[in-house]
């Protein structure tokens, strides 16, 4: 199983505030939205709430609106935008859930609630971060 380094998220109230900083001042690249294919919110599950990306070319930035209800509506406990969180881009999800299970490690699967092409699972590090560690589907 391998495990990289692929994104920080910020959340924010004005997400196109917060791009336009990354982007502008401090020159990151613009990713394209289209690159991204979310999963519809529904009334039970997801996640619709205004998101933009960013790189340096190597680690992404992505930047989401906060929404303190997102855990609640898809019957999990972890809140991915409550206070944004590090992600990590895994080649076996299920064997990084084993780790998990094995070391009493609880977690949120959201699986594809909130993009089409990635599984993701997110948890807590011991200072209470938030960690996503995903894997591309699809």
């Amino acid at each position: 199983m391998n495990l990289e380094f692929h994104h920080i998220n910020f959340v924010s109230r004005d997400v196109d505030r917060m791009h336009d900083f990354y982007t502008g001042l401090l020159g990151l690249d613009d990713i394209p939205q289209d690159n991204f294919p979310r999963t519809d919110e529904t009334e039970e599950a997801g996640y619709s709430g205004s998101i933009r990306f960013a790189t340096d070319g190597g680690m992404q930035m992505h930047l989401a609106e906060r929404n303190l209800d997102v855990a609640f509506k898809n019957g999990q406990t972890i809140n991915p935008v409550d206070r944004g969180h590090i992600a990590f881009r895994t080649d076996d999800i299920a064997a990084f859930l084993k780790l998990l299970d094995e070391n009493n490690v609880p977690y949120s699967d959201y699986g594809t609630a909130f993009a089409k092409e990635w599984h993701q699972v997110f948890f807590h590090d011991p200072e209470g971060n938030v960690i996503e560690v995903h894997q591309q589907v699809g």
